[in-house]
């Protein structure tokens, strides 16, 4: 049970009735995470607006639900394992790509680094060395690329922490964290 109230679409006004009704337009139902979020019209605009300005990107969809995953099991939150798994493979990531990904893996060698890199800016809480940013150079991204890749793992950190602070009850099909199973 949440720890707060998820707002109910059909009841919310304003600013945040808008909001709901593009997020439910967009995902055919309205989630959990953005019903708890939508308490604050605020918080609400600046998630969804970061989602959008995210998504049209230059790293693209796979990826950044790639890097959602390897951020969200770093950072136990069941929430978002679960949503970005399903939204990687609608993305066109296959099982196998998600749960490697989840581990901060790929066989893709320039996915690989962007996926090490997002770990450990979660683990050293920014705190990244100049060879850890020079490993993404060498795998093909540029200054742009990097940047973009940071404010994922950003993003990513916003919804964890919603969504594991408020005990949001997921409702996408579930994941287990590999945290969890070692």
């Amino acid at each position: 049970m949440s720890r707060i109230n998820l707002v109910d679409p059909n009841s919310a006004t304003g600013a945040g009735a808008e909001l709901l009704g593009e997020i439910r337009s967009a995902f055919g139902i309205t989630p959990n995470m953005f019903r708890a979020v939508a308490n604050s019209p605020a918080a609400l605009a600046s998630m969804w607006g970061w989602f959008g300005a995210l998504g049209n990107g230059r790293l693209g969809a796979k990826l950044g639900e790639q890097i959602a995953v390897a951020v969200a099991d770093r950072n136990d939150c069941h929430y978002c394992l679960a949503a970005h798994t399903a939204l990687g493979r609608k993305a066109g990531a296959t099982a196998d790509e998600m749960a490697s990904a989840q581990r901060g893996k790929s066989s893709d060698p320039k996915t690989a680094a962007a996926l090490t890199f997002a770990q450990k800016l979660v683990e050293a809480r920014g705190k990244v060395t100049d060879a850890d940013v020079q490993a993404l150079q060498v795998a093909g991204y540029d200054d742009q690329d990097v940047v973009e890749i940071i404010a994922h793992v950003a993003l990513n950190l916003f919804t964890n922490y919603i969504n594991v602070a408020l005990a949001v009850p997921v409702d996408f099909p579930g994941v287990k964290l590999v945290r969890e199973a070692a």
